[in-house]
């Protein structure tokens, strides 16, 4: 009588075999917000970053009648030059996108650092630095935004710059009253006695707890400097012809608000990603903040 021999069964570790579960766990369990409006952000980087290699016409170029209605040939119709305007809504990402990135980042570095040496420093520095910011904050964020660019020039690099002097002063106040907050907890004042520097105690000790109400301010501030951008174009004192900003083509469409279409692909584009950045802003606001539970 022959013995039959059996193959071992080859168990998987635990984690192994919970991985795919864990991951679809872990997706059910992210807001839907984050993932709407993740969604339609990571659409329009991807669009500012690949653009140039989708094969449409153009966006300077003339291709086609001037001022023809949305057809097969050109989906939004072109403009007054006869542009496609679904081309230059397309490439007015690679304008817009970066500009709401680069501005938010400057304004959260300035503003960051300025407010964190501010509320760990006090006295004299926290003074000088706080009066600067209420100064920055008591004209309307428009308004001086305009003053600065109309000083500056028109072109979007001043533009940008307009829009950081806005913007820092808002993360120097956040991250100042962090700050304070942080420094007071035990956990710094044992640092502090166990002979730790200013520096360490400040960089490790202080500002990692500090940076999820700015990193939430960030993200729904993006929106904001969507629009921002788009009315300093829109009066011209932003990007300047023939650019395929969004802002300079709305202002081009309200000039012959017949034909529509001209205004309709950069006011759409123009919403969907300032509703995508409202939503992820809020969606990460629900994950990160416990108070807002």
């Amino acid at each position: 009588m022959t013995a039959s021999v059996s193959s071992p069964a080859v168990s998987l570790p635990a984690n192994v075999a919970r991985s795919g579960l864990s991951f679809g766990r872990r997706l059910r369990q992210v807001p839907l917000p984050v993932l709407v409006g993740g969604s339609v952000v990571l659409f329009w980087i991807i669009t500012a970053l690949t653009v140039s290699f989708w094969g449409l016409p153009d966006p300077i170029q003339i291709a086609g009648k001037r001022l023809q209605a949305p057809s097969l040939s050109h989906w939004l119709g072109t403009d007054a030059l006869g542009r496609d305007v679904l081309s230059r809504t397309l490439y007015g990402a690679v304008y817009s996108v970066p500009i709401a990135i680069g501005v938010v980042a400057a304004g959260v570095f300035i503003g960051a650092t300025l407010g964190a040496i501010a509320g760990y420093v006090g006295g004299v520095v926290d003074g000088i630095i706080m009066r600067l910011v209420d100064v920055t904050l008591a004209f309307p964020p428009i308004l001086l935004a305009m003053t600065i660019s109309a000083t500056l020039g028109p072109g979007l690099v001043n533009a940008a710059i307009a829009m950081v002097i806005v913007w820092w002063p808002i993360y120097a106040r956040l991250m100042r009253a962090q700050v304070l907050e942080v420094k007071e907890r035990e956990h710094v004042e044992a640092a502090i006695a166990g002979g730790a520097g200013h520096i360490r105690v400040l960089g490790i000790h202080i500002l990692p707890l500090c940076w999820t109400p700015i990193l939430i301010n960030a993200t729904m501030d993006f929106g904001q400097v969507v629009l921002l951008a788009a009315s300093l174009s829109f009066i011209g004192l932003g990007a300047s012809p023939p650019t395929p900003e969004w802002g300079s083509m709305i202002s081009e469409g309200a000039a012959r608000f017949y034909s529509w279409w001209v205004a309709f692909g950069p006011g759409m584009a123009i919403l969907t990603l300032v509703l995508g950045f409202s939503f992820l802003g809020d969606g990460l606001r629900d994950m990160l903040d416990p108070r807002s539970k």
